[in-house]
Formats: C-alpha cells, structure tokens, sequence
C-alpha cells in the first residue's frame, strides 16, 4: 500500500515522499504500527540530516520516537494487541515496522490509559532525562545543578526534583529560564547575566553541589562547571559533546584525582541500560518508559511549557529549520500525522 514518510535526500533538507509498504511475510517478532504522532531530537536529528552521524545514511529517512497505533502483529507478541495505543522508537513515517526485542529500535511500550498522545511523543526525551538520574547517586535534600534547559535539561531538573533534590538549573536564554520556571524548577539562573558561582555559593549555603548534570554538551561549560561541585561530588554527561574545545586538560583531570575535588565522572547514554526488562536487572529503557509515561499522565512531569510546535510532516523542513536557528523557539517539536 501506499505510504508517506520524511526523507533526507541530501545534508539539510526534509521532504515528504510517497512510498510502498509491504504488510505481508510478517515474522513472528514483527510489530506494524500507524504512526499519530513523532517527536523530533533537535541534537541527534539535526546531526544525522548534516551527515555528521555515522550510522544515518544519506539519502533516509530520520526519526526518534513516535506514538502509533498497532496495526498487526507476529505470533510471538503477546504484550499488546490490534488496535493498542503504543510508544516506539520509530521513523518519521505514516506506517513501519519494527522487530520487538532487537536492541537499537524493538522498543514497543503499551501507553497507560488517559495519557495525552501528544505529550506522550516526549517520553524519549524524558527517558534520556532519566538516564542521569538512573546513574546518579541523588538522594533526598542533596543540591543538583542541571546546565543547559532544552526540553531534556529541564526534564532532567524535574526528575531530579522528583528524587528528592534540590535542583539549581541554569540556563543563557531567558526564554528557557520562563520554561523551566513554568515547569516547577524553584531556582534558575541566567548564568549570563548573574555569577552563577555566587548564587550556588548562596543557595547551597557554602556546601555546594552534589551532583552535576550537564545537558548542553559543551565542553567548555562542563570544563567551567567543575568548581562547583563539592568534594567527592559527580559529574555526569547528559548532552553529548560533539564540538572541539581546548583547554589545559591536566587542570580538568586534577578535579577527579585530587583534593580538594575528587570528583567522579559519568557518561549518561541511554543505552547503558538494557532496552528491554530482565530478569534480576532492575532498571531498563522499557521499564523507564513506562515509568515517564504514568508520570507525564499525572502531570507530575510537565510536558505542556516545553511542548513550542505541533507540525503537519508536509512543513518538515521548516521544523528542522526553526531547531537549527530557533533553538530557543523550538524547544519541543512533534510532527502531527493524523491528517495526512
């Protein structure tokens, strides 16, 4: 049958084209899925549609997460059915299919009931939030300070909030900071406009930070950062660093080897968790979604101040555009696939 979907024909530019899609020889382990609504990675998106991300071949078609309807399913799939409402790590595409339990994509994650479907879209965002609490030592009344309030940094103070911290998240646009305000974050600062050394200092009443969370994936902030974190404090690496930086590099070791520092160093990709639940393996990307999707439907977790643009997949381009030179415009962005 015939089927839309986005494509990248060449570095930095999104069309919709017209496709086949063969529903038949379906294997045991085979999902297909209608897609309703897909949300877009302003990080990893924009680097695959620059041919700057290895595995995304040019020409292809992009996608993250999306919140389809199961349309059939193989003989061994038991834990949904036609017709179930699911959340997926699929492609910007009207239908896909996908093969439940392979590592990389097989995720397929029944939706709680009552949950808003376009909210939903943003559960990949929050679970990548919840990879740095799952890897972090937060506990009730320890100070977070979360750098970088895009729709990830700020799902991550909120997370961290929900563990028990308090979060000092800070951002350089005004924009965000209102974002993050709106989102439950008590304390925020324009690390431009105020020191943020002094306010950490102020609020932590001279302890400072636990925990350090950096989501903006700029080496020279994580690098400016360090000295706020207390003494056998952690640094984990929620953005991926993806630009060249130069700096004294011994100066930056010291703060994880020597006193007064001794701080710990952690990485914060998703998949340093098991895609699907195991046995004797308590945390997994499955297990977190649906975790983030029950708090996103109580509103514990507050997707609605960062959700900016909702946008018919016929305007992909200029949703890839507003992510590259909107960034503070488009904070969240899910393409609507209900009216193609």
């Amino acid at each position: 049958m015939k089927f839309n979907k986005l494509q990248v024909p060449e570095k930095l530019k999104v069309i919709l084209v017209e496709d086949e899609f063969d529903t038949s020889n379906l294997t045991s382990k085979e999902i297909v899925v209608r897609t309703l609504y897909s949300h877009l990675s302003a990080g990893t998106e924009l680097a695959c549609i620059a041919g700057i991300e290895d595995w995304f071949k040019v020409p292809g078609t992009p996608g993250y997460t999306s919140i389809a309807k199961v349309e059939a399913k193989g003989s061994d799939i038991t834990h949904v059915e036609v017709g179930d409402l699911v959340y997926t790590y699929g492609t910007h595409s009207e239908y896909f299919r996908l093969e439940y339990g392979e590592r990389w994509h097989g995720i397929c994650v029944k939706l709680p009931t009552g949950i808003n479907l376009e909210y939903a879209s943003f559960t990949h965002m929050a679970t990548i939030a919840m990879t740095a609490i799952r890897n972090s030592k937060i506990e009730l009344g320890d100070f977070v300070l979360v750098t970088g309030l895009g729709a990830i940094g700020n799902l991550a103070s909120q997370l961290a909030q929900l563990q028990g911290a308090t979060v000092i998240a800070t951002d350089i646009d005004d924009q965000r900071i209102s974002l993050a305000l709106q989102s439950g974050i008590r304390y925020t600062i324009n690390s431009k406009k105020e020191n943020l050394c002094e306010k950490i200092y102020e609020i932590t009443n001279g302890t400072l930070i636990n925990t350090y969370i950096d989501a903006t994936g700029s080496s020279q902030v994580i690098n400016e950062s360090l000295n706020n974190v207390q003494l056998f404090g952690e640094v984990i690496l929620l953005g991926s660093p993806r630009a060249p930086f130069e700096t004294n590099v011994t100066n930056t070791f010291q703060h994880f080897h020597l006193f007064p520092h001794c701080l710990t160093l952690k990485g914060a990709l998703e998949f340093t968790f098991p895609t699907h639940q195991q046995d004797f393996i308590k945390h997994s990307i499955e297990r977190n979604a649906a975790i983030v999707m029950n708090l996103i439907k109580e509103d514990k977790l507050r997707i609605k101040p960062i959700y900016s643009h909702k946008i018919s997949p016929f305007d992909a381009q200029s949703a890839y555009d507003g992510l590259k030179t909107k960034p503070n415009e488009y904070i969240g962005v899910v393409f609507d696939w209900t009216n193609i």
